[in-house]
């Protein structure tokens, strides 16, 4: 499709002088310190058995409606400590889809997510682990590989890191003392 203006647009002065990536929370940023965010301390929160926690993956996906007609969304979903999905948003985006579900709970007045897990359709970013601090979101499940960054950002919150959640089997990177062994 090709967009005709009705004048001609003058583009002096709005030209861009700096890099960005595509990548959120980085632009902007000179040094690793300048992406870290400050927020309150996490709570204990829910301890959840790692069978509930290895069946999530499945969960979200099955409840991927735009995925089944596209597919090309991410997804993540707010899970109870029983594994139970209580919402899911979808976006191109995988950062979106989270502030998608984190919105709706503000909206709901229901922050912070003390008793929430986060499940994410594809790898956890620092950026989705801060995210999830800000909501008070103290397990975050992903069905593809953390970032190092998010490794270390989830061990600075005290929050509870698993990736690679597929298949029957995972990855717990960080906070294991939220996971018991007994099934869900």
């Amino acid at each position: 499709m090709t967009v005709a203006t009705r004048r001609p647009v003058d583009l002096d002065g709005r030209t861009r002088d700096f890099v960005t990536s595509a990548s959120c929370g980085v632009c902007g940023k000179a040094t690793l310190d300048q992406l870290e965010i400050a927020t309150a301390p996490l709570g204990a929160g829910p301890s959840v058995s790692m069978a509930t926690l290895l069946a999530l993956p499945d969960r979200l996906r099955s409840a991927q409606t735009v995925f089944d007609a596209t597919g090309g969304l991410h997804a993540a979903g707010l899970a109870g400590s029983d594994g139970a999905l209580d919402v899911v948003r979808e976006d191109v985006g995988r950062h979106n889809a989270v502030d998608k579900l984190v919105g709706r709970a503000a909206l709901d007045d229901a922050l912070p997510l003390a008793e929430s897990i986060l499940v994410v359709s594809g790898r956890a970013s620092f950026e989705i682990i801060q995210k999830a601090a800000r909501a008070g979101i103290t397990i975050v499940v992903a069905v593809s590989a953390p970032s190092s960054l998010a490794v270390a950002t989830a061990s600075r919150f005290g929050m509870t890191l698993v990736g690679f959640v597929r298949d029957g089997g995972a990855n717990v990177y960080t906070g294991d003392h939220r996971i018991t062994e007994a099934s869900g």
